[in-house]
């Protein structure tokens, strides 16, 4: 009997080499970009800009966080933000595509990101635990710390896309370097496995990311899943120590006129004594940028897939989405609502 060979392999690209700015590590790694995006929609990358002593101070402070006694983390949940910042408890958010939505997914959070006056969609302050509670003293510094080396790693990312499609190198730096644009960084603690259990619980269920660009650092223990169209399979995102797993969201796909892959994945909380530790950093980008096809994603000949969008307006959309499936409710100005959309990305169907 023959053996089918898996169809989805992630590849691992070392950037260093375009990060230093070498002109052929720069094509290489834009080739491998290019290739990974087409056909998986995800990648890791080493040899980037974040050490690993920040690393292991962000993944140390984020669990001493979560160890907090449940009343300290609730003073600052989300529903006390106007702007969505702060504290998630388990099963406030439900991202499941494809699944059984009665399970709870199993994890706690707490997002982040630059502090901006309140007005447009998800800006204004964040929330900060009590520093004189255990483990705090530096928290906050620690996180906007790794918060602002992520934001450089991200617009180098966007730099690579842009070659991998034949763009000009700084073609999405507006995008993704706007202040009052929609960057966030998101922890998450997967709880360890109760004794005596041998099945692992839904962590994050099948969903597509809603927008640009996606970084994530996750720790040893595993769990990222990743969804294969042409078999209908899932393969385990093995993790590689330092290394971040990149992957686009609906909005880059819709941008690329659907060259590039928003991948469906999903995570399994851990079958494990220790609790799963991991850290998104979202680089979603202008709200005002009005997506429209990539000129070099639009074959001669043809039109472009989709009519033209705003960020702001797709975001909301599918954060709406989101949060009332847990029973929560994303908050929005007043000012700004969400128009009329016929031509919304909607979520990546299965192959049974």
């Amino acid at each position: 009997m023959s053996t089918q060979k898996p169809t989805l392999e992630i590849p691992v690209i070392d950037i260093s080499g375009f990060l230093r700015g070498d002109d052929d590590a720069k094509k290489a790694c834009a080739l491998e970009l290019r290739s990974a995006l087409e056909n998986v929609g995800f990648f890791q990358i080493c040899g980037h800009s974040v050490s690993s002593d920040l690393q292991k101070r962000f993944i140390q402070s984020i669990a001493d966080f979560f160890a907090l006694p449940q009343t300290e983390k609730d003073k600052i949940g989300q529903d006390k933000s106007p702007c969505n910042r702060g504290y998630e408890a388990i099963g406030v958010e439900r991202l499941e595509e494809l699944e059984d939505n009665s399970q709870l997914e199993k994890k706690e959070g707490f997002t982040v990101r630059c502090e901006r006056p309140l007005g447009r969609f998800m800006t204004g302050p964040n929330q900060w635990p009590d520093p004189s509670l255990p483990g705090m003293s530096n928290f906050r510094e620690t996180y906007m710390e790794y918060y602002a080396a992520m934001h450089q790693l991200s617009k180098s990312m966007f730099r690579l896309m842009a070659l991998s499609l034949d763009l000009d190198e700084h073609y999405f730096d507006a995008f993704a370097a706007d202040p009052d644009g929609i960057q966030l960084c998101r922890s998450h603690r997967y709880p360890a496995s109760p004794n005596g259990t041998s099945e692992r619980g839904r962590g994050i269920g099948a969903h597509t990311d809603f927008g640009a660009l996606t970084l994530l650092l996750q720790d040893d223990i595993g769990g990222l899943e990743v969804l294969d169209k042409l078999t209908g399979t899932w393969h385990p995102v093995v993790p590689v120590e330092g290394a971040y797993v990149i992957n686009i969201g609906d909005l880059m796909q819709r941008w690329t006129n659907d060259r590039y892959r928003s991948t469906m994945h999903r995570v399994w909380s851990p079958v494990s004594n220790k609790a799963r530790y991991s850290v998104a950093f979202f680089n979603d980008g202008a709200l005002d940028t009005v997506i429209e096809a990539i000129p070099t994603c639009v074959p001669a000949g043809e039109k472009p897939k989709y009519g033209p969008l705003k960020t702001e307006d797709h975001l909301i959309r599918r954060y709406k989405q989101s949060y009332s499936l847990g029973g929560a409710d994303i908050k929005t100005p007043s000012h700004s609502p969400v128009s009329k959309i016929d031509s919304v990305v909607q979520p990546r169907e299965i192959v049974a």
